[in-house]
């Protein structure tokens, strides 16, 4: 089943908002109170996240930030999304007690959905492809979530609707939702964070922010909240391999697509998904997948953090955009993320025999990184 612009249509997620309850019965609104309470209060309890300097050389005049995302209880960027998705599946009336949640995710958006569908104590199932990490699958499983694998990425969208129908329960569907649920205009979100953290910096207008794409709705709301607030900053968007958001960026093509899914989990889709919002980026990068494991190993060997795969995507670019400068000689801030903690990868991004079964020479782009980093001039 295709849709008018070429690519496959979303299926309907109505099942998922078909309700069986009444919606002013007395018991249904006291859990519901409950339910959106205990949401809430987990945003209360946690801390912002860091925000954390890569080292440069002090005569450059530029200061690169990564906003550490991994140390939410979670752990990962995706704990935002998640709490967010909970609270407008609730208030919409689609998230209903003892019915399942279900989501298409490739991995850490479903470790945070699983933590947030215990907390208010419904089912979660989770489907992604089957090459997910076996970590991410025991995190999820650890939450309480089941894992319903696929051999296909592409079908994740119509199984999970799929499952939703049969179950009665709600396909959250992260791709459409993940630019609405969130508030962009502010009350925290990660710009707002990001700003309110640069404010006794040198540089505290940020020249760039660059962040990655899975569903979009990262970029969608950095990009949105600096133009609301009328901050000069660019966004930059750095997409993997076996991904479209690039392409359909350039060729202004909404129906761009490409076959397979991507090797930096969390990030790229082989469709232009409805929450990524491509004209309000200033720029996107296409990173090869060597150059995002390249990246996060120089990230352990300067500042010994272990991070995922789309950490390494981002900061690639953040540093070719930092060698700009320099050779500009221009001053200034740049912030990416660290979006999920290496951990849940030893087996892909920090595994030699995985680089060599992928095909992955990463020597060229390490070298690359390690000139930059001691004379100032990138070598593509």
């Amino acid at each position: 089943m295709s849709s008018s612009t070429g690519r496959p249509a979303r299926p309907s997620t109505a099942p998922a908002r078909t309700l069986d309850v009444d919606r002013s019965d007395p018991d249904y609104r006291a859990w519901l109170k409950d339910a959106v309470r205990r949401v809430q209060a987990d945003h209360n309890r946690s801390a912002d996240t860091h925000l954390l300097n890569f080292p440069l050389p002090e005569e450059w005049g530029i200061d690169l930030y990564l906003k550490d995302e991994s140390t939410h209880p979670t752990g990962s960027l995706k704990h935002r999304l998640a709490r967010s998705l909970f609270l407008y599946g609730l208030c919409n009336g689609w998230i209903r007690p003892g019915r399942p949640v279900i989501e298409a995710s490739s991995g850490s958006t479903a470790v945070s959905e699983a933590y947030f569908a215990r907390l208010i104590g419904v089912p979660f199932i989770a489907v992604m492809p089957r090459t997910t990490s076996s970590e991410k699958t025991r995190l999820i499983e650890f939450q309480g979530g089941r894992c319903h694998l696929v051999d296909d990425p592409r079908t994740v969208y119509e199984v999970s609707a799929a499952l939703a129908a049969e179950t009665g329960g709600h396909y959250m569907d992260q791709f459409t939702y993940a630019e609405r649920a969130t508030d962009w205009r502010g009350n925290n979100n990660i710009a707002d964070s990001v700003y309110q953290q640069l404010r006794l910096e040198r540089h505290p207008e940020p020249a760039w922010i660059v962040a990655t794409a899975g569903t979009g709705g990262t970029s969608a709301t950095v990009a949105r909240y600096v133009r609301y607030m009328q901050f000069d900053t660019r966004v930059c968007v750095a997409d993997p391999e076996n991904s479209c958001f690039f392409d359909g960026w350039v060729h202004h093509d909404p129906g761009a697509s490409c076959p397979g899914g991507s090797r930096i989990e969390g990030i790229g889709r082989p469709r232009m998904e409805p929450s990524f919002v491509p004209g309000a980026l200033d720029r996107m990068m296409k990173v090869p997948d060597a150059a995002s494991v390249a990246a996060v190993r120089t990230l352990e060997r300067v500042s010994g953090r272990k991070a995922g795969g789309s950490t390494g995507t981002g900061l690639w670019s953040a540093l070719k955009i930092v060698a700009e400068m320099v050779a500009a000689g221009r001053s200034g801030s740049v912030v990416t993320l660290i979006c999920d903690p290496g951990d849940r990868y030893l087996d892909k991004y920090y595994s030699d025999a995985w680089l060599a079964g992928q095909g992955l020479d990463i020597a060229p782009y390490t070298a690359t990184l390690e000139a930059f980093l001691a004379t100032g001039a990138w070598r593509d």
